[in-house]
């Protein structure tokens, strides 16, 4: 049995996918799926047949989630998709995740919204409810948006633990629960807070994104907009881990995503500062931390003989899980580059989009 290989890209005009086979050397590119739709999430699943989530906004007809059984050629809108209750007074302006629930229930996905709020569904994505134990949670009156909005972009679920996940945001920060979704615990001390003019010291953090370690699943790593952080406690408390990140004046190190391979490797795309978010000096540097090494280095120069002044956002950079594995990312000027040595060297992946929002990688068995 072989494995084909999928790499969805979700973009501000569309969802694009590369296929190729186990060996990653030779990529197909097609799309322009759901063409002139923005894709902030997107998700392949393979549990129930080979389905093609993905979360769409639009200026016209607002935020939904559809879904394609046939590899991207045709698309449904779920009729019954994530809402806020009129009389929440939140908006939902878009869906910025979605993941597979705990491998003991396969018809289970969860999604992450703008306003902030978290969604599930137990039947394959058609019908969705609000876990509303995050959304009245005693902070929620002190929860701002910051320029980037207020988004939920990152949810965990503890592999070990199906009770146990978290979840991050934007200009709020890090909650956890132990009990499926239903009641929540804010998880920021000593984080960076973000002014955002509200007095409550328990949020006001701007998470940018946040993994788990793939062998202990109490510890976390953030790229947050003030540092780059770890817990060892599941997230009640938080340090910077910034040694060889370098810094400029009293700026703290800036970017978006960070991304953990399946052994443990570490990697972020440092920016110049939060006022340019921009390479800097457009050199395309790809950052590593190893397992028990507590240092960052930098380990590729994507594009040695070119400058790029471009950013990749937080939900652009991925890992695939096979071995070697594949590290992906997509930058704001619509560029793919993938590495299969652990981000030493690096190919161009063929064609030019939009924005790219983000990049997932789907392994298919056959």
């Amino acid at each position: 049995m072989g494995k084909r290989v999928v790499l969805l890209i979700g973009t501000n005009k569309g969802v694009f996918q590369y296929t190729s086979n186990e060996e990653r050397k030779e990529w197909k590119l097609s799309g322009p799926f759901l063409p002139g739709w923005e894709a902030y999430s997107v998700l392949g699943d393979s549990r129930n047949g080979n389905l093609i989530y993905a979360g769409t906004s639009h200026a016209a007809y607002g935020a939904s989630i559809r879904v394609s059984d046939d590899m991207g050629e045709s698309w449904r809108q779920i009729e019954n998709g994530p809402s806020y209750s009129p009389e929440s007074g939140f908006a939902l302006n878009r869906i910025w995740q979605l993941v597979p629930g705990p491998a003991s229930e396969p018809d289970t996905l969860y999604a992450g919204a703008e306003e902030a709020g978290l969604f599930v569904s137990y039947d394959r994505g058609e019908n969705w409810r609000e876990l509303k134990g995050l959304t009245s949670h005693p902070t929620r009156p002190n929860w701002f948006p910051g320029a980037g909005g207020m988004c939920l972009h990152t949810i965990i679920i503890d592999p070990g633990n199906k009770q146990r996940m978290w979840v991050a945001m934007s200009a709020v920060g890090v909650f956890r629960s132990e009990d499926g979704g239903e009641t929540w615990k804010a998880c920021n001390r000593g984080l960076s807070r973000v002014p955002t003019g509200q007095p409550e010291d328990e949020v006001g953090y701007c998470i940018h994104k946040m993994v788990i370690d793939p062998n202990d699943s109490n510890t976390l790593y953030m790229q947050e907009h003030g540092g780059v952080f770890k817990s060892s406690d599941g997230g009640d408390s938080w340090f910077p881990i910034e040694e060889g990140l370098t810094l400029k004046g009293d700026d703290a190190p800036f970017g978006f995503p960070i991304s953990v391979s399946p052994t443990g490797d570490l990697f972020l795309v440092p920016l110049e500062s939060s006022e340019q978010r921009s390479m800097k000096g457009g050199k395309m540097l790809v950052y590593s931390m190893r397992p028990g090494e507590s240092r960052w280095e930098p380990i590729g120069d994507v594009m040695p003989d070119e400058e790029r002044h471009v950013s990749v956002l937080r939900d652009a950079m991925t890992v695939d899980s096979l071995d070697p594995y594949g590290l992906y990312f997509g930058t704001t000027s619509g560029e793919v580059y993938y590495s299969l040595d652990r981000g030493v060297t690096w190919d161009r992946l063929p064609g030019q989009f939009s924005r790219i929002l983000t990049v997932k990688p789907w392994i298919i068995e056959e």
